[in-house]
């Protein structure tokens, strides 16, 4: 009857097996470990408190109400924005730590998409902050409107004559070498078509606030048929 011998199972081989099967129990328990703190926090990295807010540890003085600010949607000139903030924190402006930490309650639209795609932990100091946000939206000041932009400003069906005297008046404001109140009455008037133009010169001497009165009364005119739209014609 053949006989079997049983394998022989050496010593090394025995040593390998119980190594492997430690190595693995220990790795188990490091996931266990991970899937557990990951449940507790809810672990999302990214998501706490320190690593979303500026200043997370700033509390604001008990009673204190913050002031209405006025908002920058990333249009208009940046330093200006940050003359205003820092006007608005009357008491409590010469902290730093509030000043950046208020700072995202002064922004909106294109100006706070900007700012919450940043990390915050990368602002060690309000000048850091503020450099950043100047870098950012420093393209709006170097490309301000001339002479010529607003010579060549026209009035949109879609808007009424005061609307639009506003808006001319508010990007002649941005011109890069003031205008006098003269000289920006005269830029408007040439800057009208010829029914309002032909009218708007006898009085381009006057304020600014006479010649939009004139402007709408010659639109009520052109509505009413009294006065020729030459558009039309």
């Amino acid at each position: 009857m053949p006989h079997y011998s049983q394998p022989i199972t050496s010593a090394a081989e025995s040593d390998d097996k119980s190594s492997l099967i430690q190595n693995l129990v220990a790795e188990i328990k490091k996931l266990t470990s991970r899937v557990q703190g990951f449940e507790g926090n809810k672990g999302v990295e990214g998501l706490n408190c320190k690593d979303l807010c500026v200043q997370p540890d700033v509390e604001l003085l008990e009673g204190y109400k913050p002031p209405k600010f006025e908002m920058f949607d990333g249009t208009g000139n940046p330093r200006v924005h940050l003359r205003m903030y820092c006007d608005k924190l009357v008491g409590v402006g010469r902290d730093e730590k509030i000043r950046m930490k208020m700072f995202m309650r002064s922004l909106k639209g294109d100006a706070l998409s900007w700012y919450i795609s940043q990390d915050a932990k990368k602002w060690t100091s309000w000048v850091n902050m503020a450099s950043d946000f100047m870098d950012q939206f420093r393209f709006n000041t170097e490309n301000a409107p001339d002479v010529f932009y607003i010579q060549n400003l026209k009035k949109k069906p879609t808007e009424t004559f005061r609307e639009y005297a506003t808006h001319w008046r508010s990007e002649a404001a941005k011109v890069r070498l003031a205008l006098e109140e003269e000289q920006m009455n005269r830029f408007f008037v040439r800057a009208q078509d010829p029914q309002y133009y032909e009218r708007l010169m006898l009085i381009e001497g006057q304020k600014f606030s006479d010649i939009i009165k004139l402007g709408e009364r010659i639109e009520e005119g052109i509505k009413n048929g009294m006065v020729t739209n030459l558009e039309a014609l």
